[in-house]
């Protein structure tokens, strides 16, 4: 069969709600080339607004769900001339959204993501999938992680190693070759630290840098055991989960304390928290024996959470995906550009086993471009 190359672009924005990541990404078979990636940071005041997002009015959020697709459109348009690629050679556009609720377990399962596709398709010109999340719903599944489909195809033929996300909400997917693959959400990821360290520098700051605060505080090992008595961590997979538990409220209500003092201590103790609910969701979840660990994401930027996770986790090797010439935050974008190319050509492009899912399907809808629409085959 004829080899063909397509350049797909896949948009980002996580659970940490600080930017939009973009990657412009050249698929060929079972391999793949990153042409350009760059993060657009968003405002302080526009942030502020997504993290609200589950409080605001109906017009509010109509109004965000359009700003945002704005910037989104932008984000795309400004990294295709950072390297002089032209809209028109390009297939598709993956975006995933930004998720301001998700509950697949509600008494009526619903997920939902802003971000209008119509205006990131008008602006651009390139056809756009996006709403990847509400089909699998609708097959019986959690909605979520969905990018285990991606670590099958381009990590999964190794030996078996468990690639482990660290964005908003931290996500493990373990893969291999004669390996059923097998993904779950392992709790809270930099959700939870971000929030504390926001509050503790008084807005100064919109993360722990290199986990430096946390550094200098004491973890408090009987937090951490009140911590880990949370239902969810004890459910098997498939699950997922998001801000709607892991939050300050989930902190007080799990300390026993009314208010929340945000401190040092209370940063090592949940940056600790962190690595430790990863570690033991392997030990509960993952019968395979690893290989490595390569973790992605912006948790791999903080240097305590990661010598927390290689701690736990020793003698287990653990590696970061930069080692393999990918950035640490472009392994999202780059999955969801495969996924929309996926759709773009009517080809399943998720696991029902990760997700569960009662059958394969082709997740997300499709908002034509410029060009007259057709499914294209490879």
């Amino acid at each position: 069969m004829k080899r063909v190359a397509r350049l797909a672009v896949g948009l980002m924005s996580g659970t940490s709600a600080d930017g939009i990541s973009a990657a412009l990404v050249r698929f060929e078979n079972r391999r793949f080339r990153i042409i350009a990636y760059r993060t657009q940071a968003y405002s302080p005041s526009f942030s502020a607004t997504l993290r609200r997002g589950p409080t605001l009015s109906a017009r509010e959020v109509s109004h965000l769900h359009v700003a945002l697709g704005e910037k989104l459109a932008q984000a795309s348009l400004s990294l295709l001339h950072s390297v002089k690629v032209a809209p028109e050679r390009v297939t598709v556009i993956g975006s995933h959204g930004h998720t301001l609720y998700h509950g697949p377990k509600d008494r009526i399962a619903s997920t939902f993501q802003i971000g209008e596709p119509a205006i990131i398709a008008h602006r651009t010109g390139i056809a756009v999938v996006a709403n990847f999340r509400t089909r699998d719903i609708a097959a019986g599944g959690e909605g979520a992680p969905l990018v285990p489909y991606f670590d099958k195809v381009f990590f999964g033929l190794g030996p078996p190693r468990a690639l482990q996300n660290i964005g908003g909400i931290a996500n493990v997917a373990v893969v291999g070759q004669n390996l059923k693959t097998l993904a779950f959400d392992t709790g809270p990821g930099n959700c939870l630290i971000d929030s504390i360290a926001q509050k503790l520098s008084q807005g100064r700051l919109r993360y722990d840098p290199q986990g430096r605060l946390a550094r200098g505080g004491r973890i408090d090992h009987s937090a951490i055991r009140r911590l880990w008595r949370f239902s969810f961590f004890h459910r098997p997979p498939p699950k997922s989960t998001g801000r709607e538990w892991f939050s300050e409220k989930w902190i007080a209500q799990h300390l026993s304390r009314k208010r929340l003092r945000p401190s040092k201590d209370l940063l090592a103790t949940l940056t600790y928290f962190t690595a430790y609910s990863i570690a033991e969701s392997y030990r509960a979840f993952v019968p395979d024996r690893l290989a490595q660990v390569i973790v992605s994401g912006g948790g791999v930027r903080n240097h305590t959470l990661m010598h927390h996770l290689r701690e736990l986790l020793a003698p287990l090797p653990v590696r970061t995906i930069e080692d393999y010439g990918v950035p640490a935050q472009a392994k999202e974008p780059i999955a969801f550009a495969f996924l929309a190319l996926r759709a773009f050509q009517g080809r399943i492009n998720h696991l029902p086993e990760t997700t569960g899912a009662r059958r394969a399907c082709v997740l997300g809808s499709i908002t034509p471009g410029s060009a007259p629409f057709a499914f294209h085959d490879t």
